[in-house]
């Protein structure tokens, strides 16, 4: 396995555990009460600020573990990278937009910072699959 699939692995199940502790927490934190009265916001920076970190802390313990492969990206590498990141930021648009327009219509902050945080969720999913299909399935640049 090439260590840009690994890099893309481990962006993919980092996002979506870092998201799925969030959601945990919110959703506990509601009890019965509207979700837009949680107070959500140390739960948001510290789920973020931990998925940073544990994606940090695996590629290292990657490069470290397959050491010949790491510095290595081909034009192919670069290509599925460049598609998989592409891919990817239509979700930040997307999220962008939403939250332009829940913005202009007043929609309350929690709504807003959510749609936010899915978005950039979403984007790293998103981008992280396109990049592992491309790897497993082969990568036809158009």
């Amino acid at each position: 396995m090439a260590y840009e699939e690994k890099r893309a692995w481990i962006m993919a199940v980092v996002a979506v555990a870092a998201y799925a502790v969030y959601l945990a927490v919110v959703l506990a934190r509601a009890s019965g009460r509207p979700l837009a009265e949680v107070p959500y916001v140390t739960a948001l920076l510290w789920t973020v600020g931990a998925a940073i970190l544990a994606t940090i802390v695996l590629n290292i313990v990657a490069r470290i573990a397959s050491p010949r492969d790491s510095g290595r990206a081909d034009q192919r590498d670069r290509e599925i990278g460049r598609f998989g990141e592409h891919l990817g930021q239509s979700f930040v648009v997307l999220g962008a937009v939403a939250a332009l327009v829940m913005a202009l219509a007043e929609v309350r902050y929690f709504w807003i910072a959510n749609a936010v945080c899915l978005a950039f969720f979403l984007s790293a999913i998103l981008g992280s699959a396109a990049k592992i299909v491309a790897y497993r399935r082969g990568f036809q640049p158009w």
